[in-house]
């Protein structure tokens, strides 16, 4: 008695989306984000909105489609912007997009920067932290930082 052909042509299927499957969960190079722009837009009450241009390098060799993002943006060491977007692309393989995200300033947080600012003292940057998420994919998007240190203009020597 010969054995069925259907059920060796669905084994074969299975087995090559299983492959499939795996390809897509090899390690990928994290992206590279910089922070280029900051955009003024219009707010209520007594927050304050800006657009975040970011703009996102892919090291890798497959292009990142995403489906939403969103943005957590701390100065010395304190949450001071946050926000989402529902905006779709995609990062080109070993290319770049920009993505803009709107955030939220709440006057609360404006006032505590404030206080900590004029506490600073001058030629001493202060530290900042960036963390998102560029949403889709597999398994819900990929996750983003940046830090480093602002800081503040020096004075023009008096001629």
């Amino acid at each position: 008695m010969a054995t069925p052909r259907v059920p060796q042509a669905l084994l074969c299927v299975l087995l090559g989306l299983l492959l499939g499957g795996c390809a897509a969960l090899l390690p990928r190079d994290p992206l590279h984000v910089d922070l280029v722009g900051l955009e003024p837009l219009p707010g209520q009450g007594m927050e304050m909105r800006l657009a975040v241009v970011l703009r996102v390098q892919n090291p890798n060799d497959q292009p990142l489609d995403f489906d939403g993002a969103a943005l957590e943006l701390d100065i010395n060491d304190q949450p001071l912007a946050s926000g989402v977007s529902d905006q779709r692309g995609q990062v080109p393989r070993y290319g770049e997009a920009l993505v803009r995200i709107p955030v939220s300033i709440s006057a609360f947080s404006a006032m505590r920067q404030a206080w900590a600012a004029a506490g600073h003292r001058q030629g001493q940057g202060l530290p900042y932290s960036l963390r998102g998420k560029l949403a889709g994919g597999l398994f819900g998007g990929t996750r983003f930082s940046d830090s480093g240190t602002l800081n503040w203009p020096q004075p023009l020597p008096a001629p």
